[in-house]
């Protein structure tokens, strides 16, 4: 089976503390690779990359919580985040731990996920996002609530509006987007601070992917945490922030060889002390 005579992802949904958490399936009969999305993004912003990866592997992709087609939480919790992908990992059961691989948001969920629930979590593939984070999505506080048409949503928008074509929505009372502004840049402020605990405290395999025009992830910071992590890769590409939209097919090929090398690495160690935190 070719990538390009993939079947297309099914959509699925299951419910966590009454909320529901909807996701995107491949059904590819290989092991299991859970994909986590960045702010304002969705689930099927991994559709591309399940085509490239089938049928060796089995992409499931989250809505994370108040994005796309699952429901609004009570809060942006790391913890909540942390808790709804293993919720989620737990309801698809599977024979072993799963890839679990996160862009930016979903690149520091994933790392918390293998620090607090390393039997999940088989090897982490974390793109363009740092162990320490300070970011600011105020900006989109000004975008509408709601536009008379799609045009209409699109340009008021601006620049922003080629990065949110998949979260356009029609609804009863005009144009929006699947998530509240609002609620993204709360997410962002619970975002912000210092990850180093997490990023050193599991002992998985590691492949952290960076873009090299990136504003969010500097190249000095990205080799640090490589450096400072055992059995962690670097791998650098010629992209800003979202690598996996902006060059689909080398990021889909980073990914596939880290993936091929895997069955070759020892098991990790579970709940390891974390060593020292590297000096700035």
């Amino acid at each position: 089976m070719s990538a390009t005579s993939a079947s297309e992802p099914v959509r699925a949904a299951l419910r966590v503390s009454g909320r529901r958490l909807s996701y995107l399936d491949s059904g590819a009969p290989g092991p299991l690779l859970l994909a986590l999305h960045g702010h304002f993004a969705e689930a099927r912003t991994f559709t591309p990359l399940a085509r490239q990866l089938a049928p060796h592997w089995r992409v499931v992709a989250l809505d994370q919580r108040g994005h796309g087609r699952s429901d609004r939480p009570p809060d942006f919790s790391r913890e909540g985040y942390v808790e709804d992908a293993a919720a989620l990992l737990r309801h698809l059961g599977g024979p072993g731990p799963a890839v679990v691989l996160g862009h930016s948001l979903g690149g520091v969920n994933a790392y918390h996920l293998a620090f607090r629930h390393p039997r999940l979590v088989r090897a982490l593939i974390v793109e363009d996002i740092g162990a320490e984070v300070d970011g600011d999505l105020s900006f989109c506080l000004a975008w509408p609530h709601r536009a008379p048409t799609r045009a209409a949503l699109l340009e008021a928008l601006g620049g922003s509006a080629p990065h949110l074509t998949d979260a356009v929505r029609e609804y009863a009372d005009g144009w929006g987007l699947a998530f509240r502004p609002q609620d993204m840049a709360a997410s962002q402020r619970g975002l912000n601070g210092d990850h180093w605990r997490a990023w050193l405290g599991s002992g998985c395999p590691a492949l952290l992917l960076r873009g090299t025009r990136s504003a969010v992830l500097s190249a000095g910071h990205a080799r640090a945490m490589a450096a400072a992590r055992p059995r962690t890769r670097l791998v650098e590409l010629p992209t800003g922030h979202t690598v996996h939209a902006t060059d689909p097919e080398r990021f889909a090929a980073a990914v596939r060889t880290f993936l091929t090398f895997l069955d070759g690495m020892p098991p990790q160690p579970h709940n390891r002390l974390p060593p020292a935190r590297p000096a700035r």
